[in-house]
């Protein structure tokens, strides 16, 4: 009887390596798992429609207090972001968006960026002005009628609209919109892809 129990404490000891190795594999196959997460949720994916789509006629506010019209954009190739102040994702893509309207904007192209805060342009204003955006206009929808407009489901939702005002495509969530691919789609559509 001497030799059964140190074989059962080897036994025991050995059941509790393996589940606490069965423990190290899950928990590295999950954080895995989370980091491509993380990976594919950061690529930049857009999704193109087979053929450009009609978009709903949108009236703003522009920072001024001046009512605009969607249609005034015509002859531009517009990237229509749909954001608030309160989403949190949208405050992170804001500065990507700042970037891309810098190096892109110009008579060819527009970041138009349309909140839908409550508190108007001057919450639009004010986070602008805390985290240095130089180079968006600000544009307001305080009823948020543009989500309804255009079928949004969530912020951010960014479309893109070609020359003649018709949706190519949208994305909906954050994107790095000034990184090479979002870049590289862009310029295809304005060199008349």
């Amino acid at each position: 009887m001497s030799h059964s129990w140190p074989t059962a404490r080897m036994v025991w000891a050995l059941l509790t390596a393996m589940i606490f190795a069965a423990a190290a594999v899950l928990v590295y196959f999950s954080i895995s798992s989370a980091n491509e997460q993380a990976v594919a949720d950061r690529a930049f994916v857009f999704r193109a429609h087979a053929a450009p789509r009609p978009v709903a006629e949108l009236a703003f506010e522009d920072g001024q207090g001046r009512t605009r019209a969607l249609a005034e954009f015509r002859d531009k190739v517009v990237l229509l972001n749909v954001w608030a102040t309160w989403c949190a994702p949208c405050r992170e893509e804001m500065p990507a968006l700042d970037r891309l309207q810098r190096k892109l904007g110009g008579p060819g192209f527009e970041v138009l960026t349309l909140s839908i805060d409550a508190g108007g342009a001057a919450a639009v204003k004010r986070f602008y002005d805390e985290i240095g955006i130089r180079s968006l206009a600000v544009y307001v929808d305080p009823a948020a009628r543009a989500t309804g407009s255009l079928g949004v489901v969530g912020v951010p939702a960014t479309l893109l609209i070609d020359r003649q005002g018709r949706e190519i495509g949208r994305r909906t969530g954050p994107a790095e919109w000034d990184g090479p691919e979002a870049i590289r789609m862009i310029s295809g559509y304005l060199q008349g892809r």
